[in-house]
C-alpha cells in the first residue's frame, strides 16, 4: 500500500484547524485518520491534533499488544479509540477556558489484508474508487444530510444550502459520542480517500472521479485535488488523504 497526505490553510482563513496522520501498523495493517477541528483559531486546531494523536496512539497500543481476530474485535478496537479521543479532548475543553467548547470531526480507515473499516464523526468523509467509480463510504452527521435523508432537500440542495456547515455530531463536544463503522472490501488497486469538508464542499464526487485518472501516484492525485479547490476558492482548509491498495 502507498499512501500520501496534505493539508493546506485555503484561501479564506488565517489558520488550519485540520489535522492528518497514516501510520503502519503490524501485520500489514495501516490506519488513516483526518480530523477538522472547531471552536476558534487555537481550540479547533488543538482538538483536531489532540484526537489524532490520541485515535492513532490508541490504535497502535491494542493492535501492537496483539492483533485482534475478527471484525467484531477490530471493531471493538477502534470504538475503544473513539472513546479515549473523545475522552482527551472534552477533558481538555474543560480544563482550560480556552478551548471550552472545542470539538472536531474524525474520520478514519483502517487497512486489513481482508477489508477496510470505516469510522465516522462528523461530516469529514471517506471515499472509495475503483473500477471507474466512486463510492462516498460515509454518511455526514449534519443537519443537511438528515434533512435528505427525510427527503426534505436533494443531495444538490444539500450542497448549496446556507446551513451545510452545521454538524449533528462531534467529537469531543460532550463526554460520550457515538461513533459509524463502515466494512467494504475494496479490490487491489482501489483507492482510499479521506478528506475534510474543505474539499468535499468544494469538488463534487464526480470531479475527484475524473481526476483521479490523471496521476497514477497518491502524491500527485492529491496534489492535483488540492490544486483545483484552491483554484475554486478553497474557503475552508483543505485536507485529503489517499491509499493506493
Amino acid at each position: 500500500m502507498r499512501a500520501y497526505g496534505l493539508t493546506d490553510v485555503g484561501c479564506r482563513r488565517q489558520d488550519n484547524q485540520d489535522s492528518w496522520t497514516i501510520r503502519h501498523l503490524d501485520g500489514g495493517a495501516a490506519l488513516l485518520v483526518v480530523c477538522d477541528g472547531m471552536g476558534g483559531a487555537q481550540a479547533g486546531s488543538v482538538a483536531s491534533s489532540v484526537a489524532v494523536e490520541a485515535f492513532a496512539e490508541a490504535v497502535e497500543a491494542s493492535a501492537g499488544s496483539a492483533a485482534p481476530e475478527g471484525r467484531d474485535r477490530w471493531e471493538e478496537l477502534l470504538r475503544d479509540a473513539c472513546r479515549a479521543a473523545n475522552e482527551k479532548v472534552y477533558r481538555l475543553s474543560l480544563e482550560r477556558r480556552e478551548y471550552e467548547g472545542m470539538g472536531t470531526t474524525l474520520v478514519a480507515a483502517l487497512v486489513l489484508p481482508g477489508g477496510v473499516c470505516f469510522l465516522n464523526v462528523g461530516d469529514s468523509r471517506g471515499y472509495v474508487l475503483e473500477n471507474h467509480s466512486i463510492c462516498q463510504a460515509t454518511v455526514d452527521h449534519s443537519l443537511v444530510q438528515m434533512l435528505v435523508d427525510r427527503g426534505e432537500i436533494t443531495p444538490a440542495q444539500a450542497r448549496v444550502h446556507p446551513q451545510k456547515n452545521l454538524i449533528t455530531r462531534a467529537l469531543g463536544v460532550e463526554g460520550h459520542v457515538e461513533c459509524d463503522l463502515t466494512w467494504l472490501e475494496p479490490g487491489e488497486g482501489s483507492r482510499l480517500l479521506l478528506c475534510s469538508d474543505g474539499l468535499s464542499n468544494v469538488l463534487e464526487d464526480r470531479t475527484i472521479l475524473e481526476l483521479s485518472g490523471q496521476d497514477g501516484s497518491p502524491e500527485g492525485f492529491c496534489r492535483t485535488l488540492l490544486e483545483l479547490t484552491l483554484e475554486r476558492g478553497a474557503p475552508d482548509n483543505v485536507t485529503v488523504v489517499l491509499a493506493q491498495l
